[in-house]
């Protein structure tokens, strides 16, 4: 199996709309980027899965905190499934009137399908440095 240009350009979308749905504080949009069923993990959240989890960890991340999530070097495969992708994080801190602060640096790993509604992560998981 292979990745077309389209379905690449795609992923590299669905990456984006991530980051800036969960650092805009939109919880639904964030679990909009995960399957159904979709599991994201962490050190620091722990294991979630299915969108009713995912949406309450959107909504909680973004009422405790301001932050970017800043992607690069993104290496999308085809896996048997659909694709698997990987890139590295760096987490910024925002506060009002300060500079913004590293405040962790990480490496996604990701599982992506598409199942007729576009590429979604089917698992994603943070490994932090």
């Amino acid at each position: 199996m292979s990745l077309s240009v389209e379905d690449q350009l795609a992923i590299q979308q669905l990456y984006a709309r991530y980051n800036h749905a969960i650092d805009s504080g939109n919880a639904e949009a964030w679990a909009d980027t995960f399957t159904g069923d979709g599991a994201f993990s962490s050190s620091a959240s722990g294991d979630l899965a299915g969108r009713e989890a995912l949406v309450a960890f959107a909504k909680a991340f973004s009422s405790r905190l301001k932050a970017r999530h800043w992607t690069n070097n993104l290496v999308v495969e085809p896996a048997a499934n659909g694709a698997s992708g990987t890139c590295y994080l760096i987490f910024l801190r925002l506060a009002e009137g300060q500079p913004a602060t590293i405040a962790a640096t990480g490496l996604y790993r990701d599982e992506l399908v598409n199942k007729g509604q576009g590429w979604r992560f089917a698992r994603r998981s943070v490994v932090s440095d």
